[in-house]
């Protein structure tokens, strides 16, 4: 059997290859080409590899790269510190034997954890390692809706942002961006373990019914914690742009804070601020455990 993380490392190396062209490492592209990226054989020439097992390394079969194979790897792909770490991850994980049992027992959010949510004055949400919604607090029930409007299976960052009731909100300019930073997420967490169930129920679903994400996946772009901004299209009160971060909670690998915010005195934090007197409710002093709407 094909050891999982030598699988994931195969692939991984198999689309950083895909997205160089020999005039990115000062090759002549010479005559036709069948592929779109460089050759295997080029690109084991340039990390001063055999071809052979190089290739090996693509197919996942049993090969356990040193550390300078896999420098020189990750200076011929031209690695950022990320995709290097994310290469380092994957080769150690291959080097050791398969465990015979990982715990998959699900995800809890200390209360402690719950007591800061409450009081934060912005939306914030804790995620799992596998982007499930764990829990959130007043303000994101304001700027996300009802959580009871989706069964507990279906909160997943993912799952909401390429469902088909989504797609219209795909007509945002930074639509994409924003999911490849989810995904890149995805990426980090199967690193550290690609055989998690969730993570294949996730990503095999979406892999079958979206064309959008299977094309994204593909590239294996890898995130860790991340920042970023999203444009949330609020009928009440219009479009709302606000910055977003992750602040990882203890664990490891364990569930991260998203925390939402607005520079304050701007129309963004206005309308953020209308939108929470609108929808105050009675509840405004809960967080809320593992139910939701699309985000």
């Amino acid at each position: 059997m094909t050891h999982p993380y030598a699988r994931e490392l195969g692939d991984f190396l198999r689309a950083r290859r895909g997205r160089l062209r020999p005039r990115d490492v000062g090759l002549e592209p010479g005559g036709r080409r069948r592929v779109t990226g460089l050759r295997r054989e080029e690109l084991a020439l340039l990390a001063g590899l055999s071809t052979d097992y190089y290739q090996r390394m693509e197919q996942g079969r049993e090969v356990r790269p040193s550390d300078d194979v896999l420098d020189g790897l990750a200076a011929a792909l031209g690695l950022d510190d990320e995709e290097r770490r994310h290469l380092f991850t994957l080769a150690r994980a291959a080097r050791r034997p398969v465990p015979a049992r990982v715990d998959h027992g699900p995800e809890r959010v200390p209360e402690s954890t719950r007591r800061l949510l409450r009081v934060l004055d912005t939306p914030a949400v804790v995620l799992g390692r596998h982007l499930d919604l764990l829990a959130w607090n007043a303000w994101a029930v304001a700027l996300l809706g009802d959580p009871a409007d989706h069964p507990p299976d279906r909160l997943n960052m993912l799952l909401l942002m390429f469902d088909e009731a989504a797609a219209p909100l795909r007509r945002c300019a930074s639509w994409e961006q924003q999911a490849m930073d989810y995904i890149g997420m995805m990426r980090a967490a199967v690193a550290t373990d690609p055989t998690h169930p969730r993570a294949t129920a996730v990503v095999g679903e979406l892999s079958i019914r979206s064309a959008e994400f299977r094309r994204l996946w593909a590239r294996h772009d890898v995130r860790g914690s991340v920042s970023g901004t999203k444009t949330f299209q609020v009928p009440e009160v219009g479009d709302i742009v606000l910055d977003w971060d992750t602040y990882p909670l203890p664990g490891s690998p364990g569930p991260v804070m998203l925390v939402f915010t607005a520079e304050p005195g701007s129309a963004d934090a206005d309308a953020l601020q209308l939108l929470a007197s609108l929808r105050a409710t009675g509840r405004s002093d809960e967080s809320y455990p593992t139910r939701r709407r699309d985000i």
